[in-house]
């Protein structure tokens, strides 16, 4: 973890400002741990896997799906900290929820079925910290798509501060998605 654990004043008073916070343009800004994120626009490769993993899900799941990009979600909060606010490569749901209809710029991970977080510029904060956290939310999957390492990572089963099931393949292997998708994710273009 990175920051140390703060009294509930400084959590509210850190949280009421990054609320308020207006990130520069070309940044996005998360609070994940106590810990304030602030992360470049992604480059071409990032999209490229980004954009492969929507095309797959809208075109192979058995469930018509909704995917939504840079979609701000509250997730449950670690010991000590205020409430993470995270912003997902990609956040994909049911499209019979409608989930962002009329949502909050922060909502909720009620009815999300999957987060996609493609590695750029800080890869322990998408392999750890917000892990952690989409466990903590409840999000039933969390996709990482890691190019650092060449490894697609399905991890599923949330419980507490983690996931009891891990499914990871190299790229180039496919990698089979649970019931709503219920298809295998083709990692080969990732390389």
């Amino acid at each position: 973890m990175g920051a140390m654990a703060q009294d509930p004043i400084t959590q509210k008073l850190l949280l009421d400002r990054f609320v308020d916070l207006d990130t520069p343009e070309g940044l996005r800004a998360e609070l994940v741990e106590g810990e304030l994120v602030v992360t470049p626009v992604p480059d071409g490769h990032h999209e490229h896997c980004v954009s492969r993993v929507v095309d797959q899900t809208h075109r192979r799941s058995q469930t018509d799906m909704q995917f939504f990009a840079n979609n701000g979600l509250k997730l449950g909060n670690a010991d000590g900290y205020p409430q993470d606010h995270v912003i997902p490569d990609g956040t994909v749901a049911p499209r019979d929820l409608r989930l962002s209809r009329g949502a909050d710029p922060w909502m909720s991970c009620s009815g999300v079925a999957m987060v996609l977080e493609v590695t750029s510029s800080k890869p322990r904060t998408d392999r750890e910290v917000k892990r952690r956290g989409y466990a903590r939310g409840g999000t039933p999957l969390y996709l990482l798509v890691d190019r650092e390492t060449s490894w697609a990572t399905l991890l599923g089963d949330p419980e507490s501060c983690d996931y009891q099931d891990l499914r990871a393949v190299a790229f180039g292997r496919p990698l089979p998605l649970p019931q709503p998708f219920a298809f295998d994710l083709d990692t080969e273009d990732f390389l």
